[in-house]
């Protein structure tokens, strides 16, 4: 009896195991893909700007009903899945550039989401606004499943664009532009200024705004006074500002790079900046001079008046120039300096120094340094570099020679002696003869 009755248990739970769900197949009846598209972050974007949005695609699609059949297939797609998806964004009536290609990307199961990114650029000259960008979805779901016999079935798929509406919105702004840049006295190594009129190209009434000029990097134009206050700042307006700016001593002649930037409250009252405008400063070469002609030769032991012929082969004249001379051993000097004025470029001056010669010096070559003291077109007073001179020692000629011997200044001496010696003794014979006579 017992045995009987677990046989019979066992049977039914054989048949309960044949007919369980899990073997069965599914049938989806209703349902598509329901697509809707956000931008991930802000749609605030300002006139000028090149960014890359990422627009998020919503698949909201769900199943209506589901039947369960042993013999029934299990579709490979469910009706709800948005396949083969290409996504294209447009520029419609905003004033922007899409510069991105339609974008592939692939299925889209109901209840997800996905993310494309578009690389647009506003217009400089865009007007403030709500604009809608044209989306367009292109994608291919499951219309239909049929089943003919046990295993086998039929797909019936169906091509659909979804057009949805994109809104961004364009915020008005300052877009600073320069109209013209005219550089005052702006040399390498020293100071001068920039005047230029500030263009607001944009659409935003700017007020309390602030005109600031920033080194751009490692340019060697740096501002001296770097702010000005402007006030309201309309759009279309022209504002002529000066600043005053230093080049670096290193600085070659040419034109180098210098920032703009505009501080302002806008039209929301928020304090904002606007983006940085980079124009270039022509910079003129250093102030220069150089020895055009030498001094003369001088002899060991002698006391001389070094005259130097010094050009101005700078771009810019200057003031109060005033030579200095650093001797070096065997020379000293009493009296270094020497004045110019003023000096054109291409004009020549001639500085006096006096110095006195060791007689022991070396006949050779000397090299002297030289620097010039002025003032520049402002006023500045600057040091010009270094400027080489050579002086050249060389022993006496002529009388000079022969007096400059000391043998010969010897024989001379006893000459000498030896010459008055005889005057003498003339004098006191012609005195003795004298007296004799007389008495």
């Amino acid at each position: 009896m017992m045995r009987r009755m677990i046989n019979t248990i066992l049977l039914m739970l054989l048949a309960a195991m044949l007919i369980v769900p899990v073997s069965a197949g599914e049938k989806y009846l209703g349902g598509s893909p329901e697509l809707s598209a956000a931008v991930r972050g802000s749609n605030e974007f300002y006139p000028g700007d090149d960014v890359t949005i990422p627009v998020i695609i919503q698949n909201s699609g769900l199943i209506d009903y589901t039947f369960t059949y042993p013999t029934t297939l299990t579709p490979a797609d469910m009706p709800s899945t948005a396949k083969l998806m290409v996504v294209t964004l447009g520029p419609g009536a905003a004033p922007v550039v899409i510069t991105s290609d339609p974008q592939m990307v692939g299925d889209l199961k109901g209840g997800s989401n996905v993310v494309a990114n578009f690389h647009i650029r506003v217009l400089r000259d865009a007007p403030s606004g709500t604009y809608n960008l044209p989306l367009n979805i292109n994608y291919t779901y499951l219309f239909a499943a049929e089943q003919y016999g046990q295993d086998s079935l039929h797909y019936i798929y169906k091509q659909k664009v979804v057009n949805l509406d994109f809104p961004v919105h364009i915020k008005p702004k300052i877009i600073p532009e320069v109209n013209s840049v005219q550089p005052e006295s702006v040399f390498a190594g020293s100071e001068g200024y920039l005047t230029l009129n500030l263009l607001n190209a944009g659409n935003e009434d700017g007020r309390n705004a602030v005109v600031r000029l920033v080194t751009s990097g490692t340019s060697p134009v740096t501002p001296v006074s770097g702010s000005i206050y402007i006030g309201d700042f309309p759009p279309g307006s022209v504002e002529q500002l000066r600043y005053k700016v230093a080049a670096a001593p290193d600085a070659v002649a040419g034109t180098y790079p210098i920032d703009i930037v505009v501080d302002y409250t806008n039209s929301e009252g928020n304090t904002v900046s606007s983006d940085i405008l980079t124009l270039g400063v022509p910079v003129g070469g250093k102030i220069t001079f150089e020895v055009v002609t030498p001094p003369a030769p001088v002899n060991p032991g002698s006391k001389e008046t070094l005259e130097v012929v010094y050009l101005n082969i700078g771009s810019s004249a200057v003031s109060s120039a005033q030579a200095r001379l650093y001797t070096v051993d065997p020379f000293t000097s009493g009296d270094d300096l020497s004045y110019l004025g003023d000096m054109a470029p291409g004009e020549t001056k001639t500085a006096r120094f006096e110095v006195t010669v060791d007689r022991g010096a070396t006949i050779k070559e000397y090299g002297f340094d030289t620097e010039i003291r002025y003032r520049d077109t402002l006023g500045n007073d600057q040091v010009s570099d270094r400027i080489k001179m050579p002086v050249d020692v060389v022993p006496p000629s002529g009388i000079m020679a022969v007096l400059g011997n000391p043998f010969v200044l010897i024989l001379i001496g006893i000459a000498a002696i030896a010459g008055i010696y005889l005057v003498v003794k003339r004098r006191r014979k012609e005195l003795t003869a004298l007296i004799r006579r007389k008495s």
